[in-house]
C-alpha cells in the first residue's frame, strides 16, 4: 500500500483524514511529540525514517490572536516547516499536501478571491501562513496548497463549537456583520482530499494553489444563527437558545485584526479536477445531525 504520512494527528483536519485516506494507502499521522514543525530537524528524521510517497501538513499554529504575541514561532510552524517539508517530499518524490488559508488575504477586493489575485494579509498568523505557501513554492516538486476557510469539527476550538456552548449559557450572543467567510466542516474538506488524491497523476501535471472551502459564503452573525436553528432541529431542543444580536469589528476588538470578506472562489479547482465541496449549509446540517446523535449516544452510554 501507498504509505501516507499526515501531521496534526489531534487536529480537527489531520484527525478526519486518517480515517478518509486509509482506502488509498497506509495511513500513519503524527503529532508534536513524533515531530515538532517548529524543529527543521524532527521534520527530517521522520520523513526520512517512513519514506511516505504523500504528506499531508495538515499541523499548524492556528491561534490567530496569539500569534501576534507569538510571530517567531507561528513564523517557523507555519512559515519555515513547509519548505523543509517540501524539501524532502522533492527528495523522495513524494506528493506533498499543504493546508493554507483565507487568511493570506486582506477582504478588501470588493469580488470573490482567485489564485491569480495577489495576496495581503494583516495579521500575524496570515504572514506566517502566506510564508509557508511562498516557500513551497520556491522548493517546488509536486504540491498542492489547498487554501481553506473557517475550519470546524467536534474536536478542538472552533467557532460552531463555541457557539453552541454560549448559546446554551447566555440569553444573547453578540456577533459580527461585517467579516465573511466559507465555513467548512474538517471531515468534507478531509473527503475532497482524497477525492483529489484519487487523481495524483493529474496533480504532478497541475501543482499549485487551489481554493478549497464550502460553497457560498456568509457572515459571523448569519452563521451563528444558522448553527441556533438547525442544531434546534436536528436535536428537537427548541428552547433555551440564546438571541444573536448584530455587532461590528470596530465594536468588539481582537489583538488580531480579522480581513473583513476574504472569500474565495472555488471555480479553478472545479475546472482543473472536477472537485467541489457542498455548500456551507449542507455541510452544517451534516455535521450538526452527526454531532447530535454523537452526543444522545454518550449521553445513553453514561446512563447505562
Amino acid at each position: 500500500m501507498i504509505p501516507i504520512l499526515v501531521t496534526g494527528k489531534s487536529g480537527q483536519v489531520g484527525w478526519e483524514l486518517q480515517s478518509t485516506l486509509a482506502p488509498l494507502g497506509a495511513v500513519t499521522a503524527v503529532d508534536l511529540e513524533h515531530m515538532d514543525l517548529a524543529q527543521p530537524d524532527s521534520i527530517r528524521r521522520v520523513i526520512r525514517e517512513l519514506k511516505p510517497e504523500i504528506i499531508l501538513n495538515a499541523a499548524a499554529y492556528t491561534a490567530v490572536d496569539k500569534a501576534e504575541s507569538e510571530p517567531d514561532l507561528a513564523m517557523r510552524v507555519n512559515g519555515v516547516a513547509p519548505g523543509v517539508l517540501a524539501e524532502e517530499a522533492k527528495r523522495l518524490g513524494a506528493l506533498l499536501v499543504h493546508y493554507s488559508t483565507d487568511y493570506v488575504f486582506d477582504g478588501e477586493l470588493g469580488r470573490a478571491y482567485t489564485e491569480n489575485d495577489a495576496p495581503n494579509p494583516v495579521n500575524a498568523y496570515g504572514r506566517s501562513k502566506l510564508a509557508g505557501e511562498r516557500a513551497i513554492e520556491a522548493v517546488g516538486g509536486q504540491y498542492l496548497i489547498l487554501r481553506s476557510s473557517w475550519v470546524y469539527s467536534a474536536r478542538g476550538s472552533n467557532f460552531v463549537l463555541t457557539v453552541l456552548r454560549l448559546a446554551r449559557e447566555r440569553p444573547e450572543l453578540s456577533m459580527v456583520v461585517d467579516q465573511s467567510g466559507s465555513p467548512t466542516w474538517a471531515r468534507a474538506l478531509a473527503q475532497a482530499t482524497a477525492d483529489l488524491l484519487r487523481k495524483k497523476e493529474l496533480i504532478s501535471r497541475e501543482s499549485g494553489v487551489y481554493h478549497l472551502a464550502a460553497g457560498g459564503h456568509t457572515s459571523r452573525y448569519e452563521f451563528a444563527k444558522a448553527i441556533i436553528q438547525v442544531m434546534s432541529e436536528v436535536s428537537g431542543v427548541t428552547d433555551g437558545w440564546a438571541r444573536v444580536k448584530p455587532t461590528t469589528s470596530d465594536q468588539y476588538p481582537l489583538p488580531a485584526t480579522r480581513p473583513l470578506h476574504p472569500a474565495m472562489s472555488k471555480s479553478r479547482i472545479q475546472r482543473v479536477f472536477g472537485v467541489e465541496m457542498p455548500s456551507w449549509q449542507r455541510q452544517l446540517e451534516g455535521f450538526l445531525r452527526d454531532y447530535a446523535v454523537s452526543n444522545a449516544f454518550q449521553r445513553a452510554a453514561r446512563k447505562g
